[in-house]
């Protein structure tokens, strides 16, 4: 990262403002800022890693990237998961070149070191050849990451003086438990995950998320009237929806209940919701019962995104700064009748997979606004995030900084707020604190 004349670091709130609501082209395209925000976020924050259902039996693993770091999840044989570096300690070697699967130990191909499920080095091919005392086997493991899981999330951190996961996620659990503990059962992924490479710049896939219902009325206009018999989005309503953004994190949506299940295009599956939402009401309240289901979109910082009642769910990795692969799943309750699953899976892959209606939509204009930048004079600019700014309230029930109508740029400001204070933090203790939570150490169902 160029260092000022002055020896310090660059301000990188330098490269955005809340007040003014603008952010700087020059954080979707130059190298150096992706450089700086591999060390100071995907090597510090929490990330998502995979869920449950994905490593259901001891000794199942699957392999994922932390940033540039690919890792390992393996599944204990006490049922816990362990997150480590795929890389040999020995030559740094890849030691597992495998999606997933199950095995009993991963052994790299160049010199046959062998590490067991927890990372442990176990052995080492034709051992006689070293000198006894020449490798202390329990020091040269696998490097070793926090691991934590919040309602069949599991989460990770490299980063010791991270806070906890609970205190990452803050109150958005609140918001979480929408998806993750509508019925007391459990979620899980179904129909297999998806991979997929877009030339972009991983921060527009999860902005889109956090709070881009905007785009929806425009972008997905015509693939919405081709699913829908030529009927197009309704008019837009800014009353009755919202932003609501904690620690970077953000969802933005109504309170109808019904828009994004309607868009899936499974009567069955609204059919099925109608039918449980007062259980929902009552396990969870009458407002998030009214929240599941409406136009809705939510990001996790830093990469992190799914779609409530379409049930799209996503992790942007990056691949520098002008790439970035998307892994995408479906997750629905575990308690849902195996038809209503497999119509969640079918709308959902097509409507929000590669292949699908509006999916396609999405990946075209996200590959536009990053190579535009290439461009030295339009990366100098300026982009305008000012939507919304004097619509910030205090809401009893809504925790987190909430502002009303979902028709706003205040998650995406509060995104790039969470980044500069990241990007700037030596430590986590230098990382403000902008918003004093209602639920620490509460639970909130």
């Amino acid at each position: 990262m160029p260092i000022n004349n002055n020896g310090s670091r660059p301000d990188f709130s330098r490269y955005m403002d809340v007040d003014e609501g603008w952010v700087d082209r020059r954080i979707f395209w130059e190298r150096e800022i992706y450089e700086r925000e591999l060390e100071q976020i995907f090597a510090k924050a929490w990330q998502f890693i995979a869920h449950d259902s994905m490593l259901p039996e001891t000794n199942d693993f699957y392999t994922t990237y932390m940033g540039e770091d690919g890792v390992i999840a393996s599944r204990q044989k006490d049922g816990s998961v362990r997150v480590f570096l795929n890389s040999c300690t020995h030559r740094g070697n890849k030691i597992c070149y495998a999606d997933d699967g199950n095995t009993r130990n991963f052994t790299c191909n160049y010199h046959g070191w062998a590490f067991g499920t927890d990372g442990e080095l176990k052995g080492l091919s034709n051992e006689h050849v070293y000198d006894e005392g020449d490798i202390d086997k329990s020091k040269w493991g696998l490097q070793q990451a926090r691991v934590d899981s919040y309602k069949g999330l599991i989460f990770a951190t490299f980063d010791d003086e991270a806070p906890s996961l609970e205190e990452f996620l803050g109150d958005f659990r609140w918001y979480l438990d929408i998806m993750l503990d509508q019925d007391g059962g459990g979620t899980e992924f179904i129909g297999g995950g998806i991979k997929n490479y877009v030339n972009a710049n991983w921060k527009f896939g999860v902005e889109n998320f956090v709070g881009d219902a905007y785009h929806a009325l425009w972008t997905h206009d015509s693939g919405f009237k081709a699913m829908n018999n030529n009927q197009g989005f309704p008019p837009a309503d800014p009353t009755g929806s919202y932003h609501a953004s904690v620690n970077g994190h953000g969802w933005e949506f109504g309170t109808d209940g019904l828009a994004d299940i309607a868009i899936l295009g499974q009567p069955k599956v609204l059919e099925y919701y109608e039918k449980m939402r007062p259980k929902m009401a009552e396990r969870l309240g009458e407002m998030r019962s009214k929240i599941f289901g409406s136009l809705a979109s939510v990001s996790l910082f830093p990469n992190c995104s799914f779609l409530p009642g379409i049930q799209t769910f996503r992790v942007w990795l990056p691949r520098g700064p002008h790439k970035f692969e998307m892994r995408m799943w479906t997750i629905v309750n575990k308690n849902m009748p195996d038809e209503i699953k497999q119509a969640i899976n079918i709308g959902c892959m097509q409507t929000f997979n590669p292949a699908g209606v509006l999916e396609m939509d999405d990946g075209e204009n996200w590959e536009g606004n990053t190579s535009v930048n290439k461009g030295i004079v339009t990366r100098k600019g300026k982009l305008h995030y000012g939507c919304g700014k004097n619509r910030r309230i205090e809401h009893e029930e809504l925790p987190g900084i909430v502002y009303s109508s979902q028709f706003n740029d205040s998650n995406q400001r509060l995104f790039y707020q969470r980044w500069a204070d990241m990007m700037n933090a030596d430590k986590w203790s230098d990382v403000p604190t902008r918003y004093t939570p209602r639920y620490t150490g509460k639970k909130t169902v």
